[in-house]
């Protein structure tokens, strides 16, 4: 009986051990999953007779090293920081490695040990980054093999809740980990490649700088841009493109009023907001603007952001909580963890919320001197709590892999992603047994302007 072991029983597990556990019998697998709440692992394994649920703790080295070195392939779903000690130790025992986060540099120095064991790490196969590699290669190649010339490459995604559970006027709530919401775009400049000009995007103007899309029949989304877009150009093999872009998704009008919280300073994560779990939300926001004697606080923020007070910005800032007199109740605070400690009361799913990945490629090229463009959209929706839709796309993925792997479909070594013909048509074949496929819609190109 081959061992899977799972290191990680969050919510993005959840498909990924189902798929796993009832597949188990016909393959004779035995899934071990090892996470910091025993009692989180048990209920992924639903008392299944293949599988195992027991408490880990990754900084345990021995336990660590002992788990991989009796298992046959490895599944790290822990925080990206996390993924190198787990890497380290595949190689050093000969264990193939899946993973859905980007690869970092740390592992990437793993790559020649891991080709001289045999071995393979397979990162970035979740949704984003995963599917979007996946399903933007299948069209690349077939672009490709046809004669034809990419000038122009777009890659938008969003996890978002469904329409139908769409109840609050920011059109968001936490779908994934709240805290990389609210850091999202912090440490690096925003680079991509727009009309052939490169473009250069500081965190301070981030949100300001949108663009709006639509996506099949939900009508229209806006775009911010993600912080490395260039680098994809040498990974998909698109050099010599004029346009190379990707970013994040939201609602029309949520970027500007989280613009907001970004100028006013409340998601600096680099400094502790002093005595934080005795003051109230209000004295935190005050705290950032200038004194007033006869304003209150509302109006003073509303002057520093340049607002009306009676705006649709200000309306949502007034419905996040962030100017009542309720005490934070967090000790040694960020000002970014008292914003995502309020903003999880408001952003929380409800129980009977689904959510929604949405998903869009955007390709301009050449076909006998024509140019055409092509629109490649995907939208997920999710089944319950549980089985979401950011569980469903980034765990089934994984899953996949680990199958194609475990019965020698995929025989590569050393540090991969799923950029390669062998891997993505096989898992973008399967995936469509889950509802995860995309549909494609072409068009006469013509010049767009857009808010990028």
């Amino acid at each position: 009986m081959k061992k899977i072991l799972i290191i990680g029983a969050g919510l993005s597990s959840s498909s990924l051990i189902k798929y796993l556990l009832d597949n188990s019998e016909e393959h004779n697998w035995k899934v071990l999953i090892g996470d910091l709440s025993e009692e989180t692992a048990k209920k992924k394994v639903n008392n299944h007779p293949n599988g195992e649920a027991f408490k880990f703790d990754i900084n345990d080295s021995q336990k660590r090293d002992k788990l991989i070195s009796e298992a046959d392939i490895v599944v790290s779903m822990l925080p990206a920081s996390m993924h190198f000690s787990v890497a380290e130790a595949c190689v050093r025992f000969g264990k193939n490695m899946v993973t859905a986060s980007y690869v970092s540099k740390e592992i990437r120095t793993l790559d020649e040990e891991a080709k001289k064991k045999g071995v393979l790490l397979l990162n970035e196969i979740g949704v984003d980054p995963g599917i979007d590699h996946m399903s933007a290669m299948q069209v690349i190649d077939r672009i490709r093999e046809q004669g034809d010339e990419i000038t122009e490459f777009e890659s938008n995604t969003g996890g978002l809740v469904a329409p139908k559970y769409d109840n609050n006027p920011w059109n968001y709530k936490f779908t994934w980990n709240p805290r990389n919401v609210i850091l999202a775009g912090q440490g690096s400049c925003s680079q991509f490649l727009h009309n052939g000009k490169f473009k250069y995007i500081p965190y301070n103007k981030l949100f300001e700088r949108t663009e709006r899309i639509n996506v099949l029949n939900l009508g229209e989304f806006e775009v911010y841009p993600n912080r490395d877009s260039l680098s994809y150009r040498s990974i998909y093999g698109l050099k010599n493109v004029d346009t190379m872009f990707r970013g994040t998704i939201r609602r029309p009008g949520f970027s500007r009023a989280w613009n907001a919280f970004v100028q006013m300073g409340a998601t600096d994560d680099s400094f502790v907001y002093q005595d934080s779990e005795n003051h109230t939300y209000r004295e935190f926001i005050n705290s950032f603007t200038k004194f007033s004697a006869n304003k209150n606080v509302e109006q003073k923020v509303a002057d520093y952001l340049k607002l009306d007070i009676e705006s649709e910005i200000m309306y949502k800032l007034r419905w996040t909580g962030i100017f009542e007199d309720k005490k934070i109740g967090l000790k040694n605070a960020s000002p970014a963890q008292i914003l995502q400690h309020l903003l999880e009361e408001k952003w929380s799913m409800d129980l009977d919320d689904k959510d929604m990945i949405v998903m869009q490629h955007q390709f301009v090229y050449k076909q006998n001197g024509v140019k055409k463009k092509l629109y490649s959209s995907l939208v997920v929706y999710g089944e319950d709590q549980t089985h979401t839709a950011m569980s469903i796309t980034v765990g089934i993925p994984v899953a996949i892999a680990v199958k194609m792997i475990l019965t020698g479909k995929i025989k590569e070594t050393g540090v991969k992603i799923p950029i390669e013909k062998n891997i993505y048509q096989p898992v973008l074949k399967e995936l469509e047994n889950y509802k995860i496929k995309f549909i494609e819609e072409e068009v006469d190109w013509s010049e767009e302007v857009t808010g990028i």
